[in-house]
């Protein structure tokens, strides 16, 4: 394969492994962020904001991009907020790329927040069976993927490009200062227990204690993205993207533990959100950071103890079906565990975690 791609959003999770599956499989990559990274080889770095349209123009004036990934969202304090910002980014992004006349596939990443409602309604309310099908419909909710996909799906039809929406449910990958990352919290949270002792408590609700999950590895998210970009039978579908696999978190909790030498404390069938068991302790994490040479001292740039409270303690058991991009031909496979290991053999080379 190959092409001219460009990643917004390249400094995250999903855009990172992007860059880097990209890269290896041949395209020619442009990676867009307010500070993009500097360390992916093969990626030219574009810094340029996505909520400044004249100085988004200018960044991307002399590129000529034939696929647009879009992996990229900024919190905001309402969800009114969150739609008049996140796509404001999305319709400045596709305006500044127009005059090139170049794109021939723009893939928009959300999540199970389509069917799962926005995080100030998440899990509540009237929800779709699971598991999520694709073919489910939107919930009379405002929601910020939708006015997403809604700018998407018109410059599709101004300038004549296919698109592609992908769902991943939560995220596993590498990334540091990135507002969605459970597998790096978690990894940070185990070692702030095995470091003071505290017991390694769940967090989360019973109902994901013992309801069955499924989780997406950034890894196999990138490839999902290539795949559809560059299939045809694949062109103006949404899909969902998940590992394969479905589990119990009172199976991978103990497993968890495991790798970083823990005994998983027993779950006494009650919330403890990680944000509160893990504020306070920027001093301390520091001080590990010092002792062991890390390379983040800050915390706050590692955690982000909100976002793991939000999947961890859902009420509802959450699976995610993947049947459509199999039939089409994507039959890759990731067994969740091993995302974890691998995440967390890679945060500790990289000297992210002890």
């Amino acid at each position: 394969m190959s092409g001219t791609a460009l990643i917004a959003g390249v400094s995250g999770i999903v855009g990172n492994n992007l860059a880097r599956h990209l890269v290896a499989t041949g395209f020619t990559v442009h990676g867009l962020a307010r500070r993009p990274p500097t360390d992916i080889d093969g990626v030219a770095p574009v810094a340029a904001d996505l909520l400044d349209p004249e100085s988004l123009r200018a960044a991307l004036a002399e590129l000529r991009p034939a696929y647009v990934f879009i992996t990229t969202w900024l919190r905001q304090e309402t969800e009114a907020e969150n739609i008049r910002v996140n796509a404001a980014m999305v319709r400045n992004l596709l305006d500044a790329v127009r005059p090139a006349g170049s794109v021939r596939h723009v893939a928009l990443v959300t999540g199970l927040k389509h069917y799962l409602g926005p995080f100030e309604a998440y899990g509540k309310g009237m929800l779709p069976a699971t598991p999520f099908r694709e073919e489910q419909g939107r919930l009379d909710i405002e929601n910020f993927y939708y006015a997403q996909e809604d700018e998407v799906f018109a410059a599709a039809e101004r300038q004549k490009f296919g698109w592609s929406v992908h769902r991943p449910h939560t995220i596993i990958g590498y990334a540091l200062g990135n507002a969605m990352n459970m597998g790096v919290t978690l990894a940070a949270y185990a070692t702030l227990c095995r470091e003071t002792g505290r017991p390694f408590r769940f967090p989360g609700s019973a109902a994901q204690w013992s309801g069955l999950t499924d989780m997406t590895d950034a890894r196999l998210l990138a490839r999902h993205l290539t795949w559809a970009a560059t299939t045809p039978e694949a062109r103006n579908e949404a899909f969902n993207v998940v590992n394969g696999d479905v589990f119990r978190w009172s199976w991978m909790w103990g497993r968890l533990a495991a790798w970083f030498g823990l005994e998983a404390a027993p779950f006494d069938g009650e919330p403890n959100p990680l944000e509160s068991q893990m504020a306070g302790a920027g001093p301390l994490w520091a001080e590990i950071a010092d002792r062991h040479g890390l390379i983040e001292p800050d915390l706050a740039r590692v955690a982000s103890a909100w976002h793991t409270d939000a999947d961890l303690g859902r009420p509802i058991e959450v699976v995610t079906d993947m049947s459509k991009s199999r039939r089409l031909g994507f039959l890759d496979y990731q067994a969740t565990d091993d995302a974890f290991f691998d995440l967390f053999a890679r945060l500790r080379a990289a000297r992210v975690i002890p």
